[in-house]
Order: C-alpha cells, then sequence, then structure tokens
C-alpha cells in the first residue's frame, strides 16, 4: 500500500473577512496522478503556495513529504517541482542553458548539469530545439521546458498548476501523455490542478473537487459516480422492435424491469419519450441485450453511458445550488 505523501490537515487560508481555503482535508499518495478540479478563484493555488511553503495557513497543518510546509519551507521545496500557470525562463539564453542553469541552482553541478538537461530536453521532445532561446519558444515548447525545469532536481512530487493554457489541442494531448509517462516511469507523484475536466479525466487517478476553498469530494472516478448517482453509476439506454402492449404506459417499464430481474446489478428501469432506460450498478449492457432478444421483443439499438466526471462535477454543482 502506497504511503500519503501529502498530507493536509483542516488546513485554512483567510485574507481579512475572506476564506481563501476553508479547513482543507487531503491526502495524495505515492506515485499517484491527482487531479484538483475547480473553477477559477476556487483556491487551488493558495493550496499550493501553502504547501510551498510560500504563504503561511492561518490554521491547520501541511505536511509534505513527511516534512512540515510552515516550519520547514526549504526542505520542501528540494524535494518538489512546481510549474505554475505562466513559467518564466531568461529568454537571452536558450533551453538547454536555463535547464543548466537550474541545475546548477539545485547543487547539479559541472558535467552533471549539461548531461541531465540534454536527457531531459530529449525526454519531453525538445532536443532540436535546445539551441533555441527561450524568446523564441511557442506557448507549448515552455511548458515542456518548464516540465524538464521541474524533474532537474530529481522531484518526488510535481505539482503541476494550470499547464496547458494557451496550448493548442494537440500540443495539450502530447503534454498530458508527456505527464503520464514520466509519472509511471519514475515513480513521481504529480499534483494536476486545472478547470478542465476532460483533461482531469484523462489523465488523474483520483480527483478532488474544489470550489470556493472547500474540497466537496475525492475519489476515483467510479466512486465518485456511485456515492452520487444512488449506487448506480451506469445507464442504459434500450430501444425495442417489438415492445410489450401498453409500451407508451409509464407502467410497461415494470414488464422490462421483471424480465431484467434477476440480473445481478440492475436497478431502476424507466420509460422517458418511448426508450427504456435502465440504472446499473456495474456494465451489464450484453446481458440486456440477450434477454430481450431472448424474450422475442426485438432489440432496435441499444446505448450504454458511463458516468463521468462531467456528470458528476455537475451534479455536485446542483446538490450544492439545491443547499443554499
Amino acid at each position: 500500500m502506497a504511503e500519503n505523501i501529502i498530507e493536509l490537515r483542516d488546513l485554512t487560508k483567510k485574507y481579512g473577512s475572506f476564506t481563501a481555503v476553508d479547513q482543507l482535508n487531503l491526502t495524495i499518495r505515492e506515485g499517484e496522478i491527482f487531479g484538483l478540479l475547480g473553477p477559477n478563484g476556487a483556491g487551488k493555488t493558495t493550496t499550493i503556495l501553502m504547501m510551498l511553503g510560500l504563504t503561511d495557513p492561518t490554521s491547520g497543518s501541511v505536511r509534505v513529504c513527511g516534512i512540515d510546509s510552515t516550519s520547514s519551507p526549504t526542505e520542501v521545496k528540494k524535494k518538489v517541482g512546481y510549474l505554475p500557470e505562466n513559467v518564466g525562463f531568461y529568454e537571452d539564453m536558450t533551453g538547454l542553458q536555463n535547464l543548466v542553469f537550474t541545475g546548477r541552482l539545485n547543487a547539479v553541478t559541472g558535467n552533471e548539469a549539461m548531461e541531465k538537461a540534454e536527457e531531459l530536453l530529449e525526454k519531453v521532445g525538445l532536443t532540436e530545439h535546445s539551441g533555441k532561446k527561450t524568446l523564441k519558444y511557442s506557448r507549448g515548447m515552455l511548458q515542456r521546458l518548464g516540465l524538464a525545469d521541474v524533474l532537474i532536481k530529481n522531484p518526488e512530487i510535481i505539482i503541476l498548476d494550470e499547464p496547458t493554457l494557451g496550448i493548442d489541442p494537440a500540443g495539450v494531448r502530447e503534454f498530458l501523455d508527456l505527464i503520464v509517462r514520466l509519472s509511471r516511469e519514475q515513480g513521481i507523484t504529480v499534483l494536476f490542478c486545472s478547470h478542465h475536466l476532460h483533461q482531469v479525466q484523462q489523465v488523474c487517478d483520483r480527483v478532488g473537487i474544489f470550489v470556493e476553498g472547500r474540497l466537496l469530494a475525492s475519489g476515483d472516478i467510479q466512486t465518485l459516480s456511485e456515492n452520487l448517482f444512488s449506487g448506480s453509476p451506469y445507464t442504459v439506454e434500450v430501444g425495442l422492435r417489438n415492445p410489450p402492449q401498453g409500451y407508451h404506459d409509464q407502467n410497461s417499464a415494470r414488464w422490462l424491469r421483471d424480465l431484467l430481474g434477476n440480473i445481478e446489478g440492475v436497478g431502476k428501469v424507466s420509460l422517458n419519450y418511448g426508450k427504456y432506460i435502465v440504472e446499473c450498478r456495474r456494465d451489464v449492457a450484453e446481458e440486456i441485450a440477450a434477454r430481450v432478444v431472448e424474450a422475442g421483443a426485438g432489440l432496435n439499438y441499444l446505448n450504454k453511458k458511463e458516468y463521468g466526471l462531467d456528470d458528476i462535477y455537475h451534479r455536485y454543482f446542483e446538490g450544492r445550488g439545491n443547499n443554499e
């Protein structure tokens, strides 16, 4: 079982009467990619600053790699690589020169700094641009160089704060694939902070939904879906060719419910504009199709849907709105 490498306990940050982060409790396991998902202004960057010891919490505690970030910020910075939303480099220096400079600042000296920089440039796909001044780098190239920059000191954790802003779609896919590959190959823990739902779902092992300084929920997609959607994270839409008599009567859904009743995982069955909607605790689409065909009802179509992060995110907002 992986150990917790980041532990936030009742972490709170106030600026006067404004609460930026409100009693945040969060643990992140070693080696995982964790997505902190929330709109701009949710408190994600403030949380990062407290993790790095760049601002003190009003109350609560934060430990990174077993180190208290408030009392020992320098020790934390030695173990964490941070890629902010807008990364900056010396524009009159080349990509390679910038990396070597960062390496030397982090006690990677001499030939080792040069070798490490060249190795990282190859990993992030910038070898052919290593001699180009960063003034001429595109946004995507700067983010790749930024990733190499945080890796040159061999961090245990990488924190990425909105790393894909301003990158074209193809560049985003390549950048996300690169993050996953590097994390898996080197066992690095990644905290990915973003408001882009599909990007978070694409790369993260677990997700935390963060709104107005509060963590509303955390877990993997399946667990969050099961908790939110009444234990039925799947739905199957069924169209019948030869439906039973009374098909347009809502009560006719009972026919299909009785037909599927002994399939483990089948929950509520309803009729909506001539379409049967079957809510399930597991993926039983194949079993549903077989049962309908065997009954002679005929199958016009069968569409399977698994609730994704977009559904989960908006359901939390709906529930939140209903409580206010």
